[in-house]
């Protein structure tokens, strides 16, 4: 939210992917998560103060974390059956926020209180599921959350059709 950092993946040869920060005004990258797992689709809360990512750590399959930012001192499992693509509502709340994510075809909440202690985090709840596309990669989220946190943008997944005409050219003949 401050514009000040740019954060990524990158993926090296001694790691499956660890998340970096970058200066939007120059310098030098810094590593932010680095294990032998995959971490990556950070993404940082309205506030700031927060950083929910996917990470493959715990083994069977990629999981939501939520850490503070830039302190990155206390990891919490966000997701509860696996998750992907998370993506904070993007409206703006003193008290916490609400982290969105997806589980198979399922789109799921966790609504963030923040305290002097630390975050707490409700119990994962299934918003709406549907065929919906995934696209390339299952860290950054493929779809969109309209600016009032109310609606989705995403794109529905459904099976394409190719028709093959042959000796077009005499049908449109006969069209005439």
């Amino acid at each position: 939210p401050d514009d000040a950092d740019v954060l990524f993946t990158k993926i090296t040869s001694t790691t499956s992917g660890d998340v970096y920060a970058l200066p939007l005004e120059g310098g030098k990258e810094r590593k932010l998560i680095s294990t032998a797992a995959y971490e990556g689709g950070a993404q940082i809360s309205p506030d700031g103060k927060w950083m929910v990512y996917v990470s493959n750590e715990l083994g069977g399959g990629s999981e939501i974390f939520l850490q503070p930012y830039p302190a990155l001192d206390h990891r919490q499992k966000v997701s509860s059956a696996g998750g992907i693509h998370p993506a904070w509502n993007p409206v703006r709340n003193r008290n916490g926020g609400e982290i969105f994510y997806r589980s198979g075809d399922k789109m799921m909440s966790v609504r963030v209180t923040v305290t002097p202690a630390g975050a707490t985090l409700t119990p994962p709840v299934e918003l709406f599921s549907g065929r919906y596309a995934f696209g390339n990669g299952n860290t950054m989220a493929n779809f969109s959350v309209t600016g009032d946190g109310e609606r989705f943008i995403l794109v529905k997944q459904s099976a394409a059709s190719l028709n093959v005409v042959l000796n077009w050219f005499e049908t449109l003949k006969r069209v005439k």
